[in-house]
């Protein structure tokens, strides 16, 4: 026989992740969260990694039923339902669950190599794995995967110390893609609790054209967890600093992020409020393609989206999701159609919830390209601070990259 591995025995209050990172690695560790559950004589116990720790297939996904290593299509669509909300659908999560329960609820026998099981009350273990991870992710908060500083920090080259690599030029650039602000401690603190909804986005006339304004930033921000703006660069990317480090913001992905938690947010108070339109928009599809989004128009209607035919081969849009404010109709009624076209015909819309709110997000969030004001800028942090999962896109894919000050230290040879 060929031993694969040998892990030593440990028996502190992490052994169970010390010895996952034995066989996942540092990086399974460093952004795992503890799953537990109990309900009804049925243990779950293990640990998850965050959505924006994630792979292409489900290697790293490692089940357990009373200690037995098994491969599950129940558990497997549990662990789904739970990271829908996060996850794109090719894209898998890293976790290790083990579930203990009585031997007369589960039948081991299915398969020779005892690598399925059977249990009693499948509903009753699904409900269990997706509400035990929902609760697990939900207190990761704005927390994004620390692989992609991990690996931006693995990307830098040192360059040789002698000789000059850059190339020359006759005048310096007339203009600039990023907005930079001087460092001040004479402003006052912003808001620890931010309004709902972020300021309007609205470019100023000259900002294309005409430097930008110098604004006056905050130092004492720096305490928050996602630190104080100082620059916007290539209208796409906040660079904040913290206290021991600075912070990237994909703008586009964060604000789709916090919009898409409103829609949730709103439905499950008192549904989502819509907006008429002063003139309602006609939308050119094919005969089949209006008649299948048609087929939903109630469905969409409970999302804040008000359509009617429009002739044979026409939607007409006459009410959009207030919370996305001013919107591309035509462009997200095209994108709308291409999901629905995507899931088939069979789908209950209320079933793909999710995709359809983040085509809607995506619709009603701050676009890379789009010049941001300081004050816009930290409103977009503050309020990712307070936004569960803001870490992460709609897709998985993180909004964020941090990086400490020591390992920029490391870079420079300071450290």
């Amino acid at each position: 026989d060929k031993t694969v591995s040998t892990l030593d025995g440990d028996s502190s209050e992490d052994g169970q992740l010390n010895r996952l990172k034995g066989i996942m690695g540092q990086e399974f560790s460093d952004n795992a969260l503890l799953v537990t559950g109990n309900r009804d004589g049925v243990n779950l116990t293990g640990y998850a990694g965050i959505p924006t720790l994630n792979r292409g297939n489900a290697t790293f996904q490692y089940l357990f039923v009373n200690g037995r290593p098994v491969r599950d299509r129940l558990l497997a669509g549990a662990i789904r339902a739970a990271y829908q909300d996060f996850l794109a659908r090719d894209r898998h999560p890293l976790l290790a669950l083990f579930i203990e329960c009585p031997s007369e609820q589960v039948d081991v026998n299915v398969h020779p190599a005892k690598t399925e099981v059977r249990f009693r009350d499948g509903n009753f273990i699904r409900s269990l794995i997706v509400s035990s991870l929902r609760h697990a992710l939900s207190g990761s908060g704005h927390q994004a995967s620390t692989t992609v500083a991990n690996q931006a920090i693995n990307a830098f080259q040192t360059t040789p110390a002698s000789g000059n690599t850059f190339p020359s030029y006759s005048q310096r650039p007339t203009s600039q893609s990023y907005a930079t602000y001087p460092r001040s401690s004479g402003s006052p603190a912003p808001s620890a609790t931010p309004s709902a909804t972020l300021p309007e986005f609205d470019i100023h006339p000259s900002a294309k054209g005409a430097p930008y304004p110098v604004e006056t930033p905050d130092d004492e921000a720096t305490d928050y967890p996602l630190g104080a703006a100082r620059a916007q660069i290539h209208e796409t990317y906040i660079v904040a600093q913290t206290k021991d480090g600075l912070v990237v913001v994909d703008q586009h992905a964060a604000h789709e992020r916090l919009v898409y938690e409103r829609f949730k947010k709103s439905l499950a108070a008192d549904g989502i409020k819509r907006q008429a339109l002063l003139i309602p928009e006609v939308v050119n599809l094919t005969e089949d393609l209006a008649a299948r989004l048609l087929a939903f128009k109630d469905d969409l209607k409970t999302f804040g989206l008000l359509i009617e035919g429009f002739g044979k081969d026409a939607i007409l849009v006459r009410e959009t999701p207030a919370i996305l404010g001013t919107v591309d109709a035509q462009g997200l009624i095209k994108d709308l159609v291409d999901e629905i076209v995507s899931f088939g015909d069979a789908l209950v819309l209320k079933e793909k919830i999710q995709e359809i709110w983040s085509t809607m997000a995506c619709h009603g969030s701050v676009r890379a390209g789009r010049i941001l004001t300081l004050q816009e800028m930290n409103a977009l942090l503050r309020q990712m601070e307070q936004t569960p999962h803001s870490g992460q896109c709609n897709h998985g894919r993180p909004t964020y990259v941090e990086l400490k000050l020591k390992d920029i230290e490391k870079l420079f040879g300071r450290r």
